[in-house]
Parts: C-alpha cells; sequence; structure tokens
C-alpha cells in the first residue's frame, strides 16, 4: 500500500524526491502518512481536495482487499 500512494504521488509533484509515505500500524488501523515537499502540497490535495479524495477512494478499496482498514493523512 505504501509503494501504491508513493507512486500516485510521486506522479503528481514537481520534487518527487521529497515524496516520503510512513506507516503508523494500529490493531485494526494502519494510517499511511504523506509528506511531500511544501510547494506540491497543492498538486497532492487538489482542487477542493478532489485528487486526496480519489486517492483516499483507491488505498480504501485496495486495502478492503486485503481486509485492513487503511487511512491516508497528508502532513504538511
Amino acid at each position: 500500500m505504501k509503494e501504491l500512494i508513493k507512486h500516485i504521488a510521486q506522479s503528481l509533484v514537481d520534487n518527487p524526491e521529497e515524496v516520503d509515505v510512513s506507516e503508523v500500524e494500529g490493531n485494526q488501523t494502519s494510517v499511511l502518512e504523506l509528506k511531500v515537499a511544501k510547494e506540491d502540497l497543492g498538486k497532492v490535495i487538489g482542487k477542493q481536495g478532489r485528487t486526496a479524495r480519489a486517492m483516499r477512494t483507491i488505498l480504501s478499496a485496495a486495502s478492503a482487499k486485503i481486509k485492513k482498514r487503511m487511512v491516508l493523512e497528508i502532513v504538511e
């Protein structure tokens, strides 16, 4: 899942080398923290949060397949 989100984010931003995804695991839920360069934050979030919502939807569908709940947090 980390690789999926990292690949999507690197495709969107101007500085793909500054994309970092870390995973915080819990009992039932894992949180993926996405960090990008400050000037690329708008590109990852998108207009009215549409791009971020689409990434969360893809993550939700992929994590449902492995029967584990995953949440995407975009960190400044």
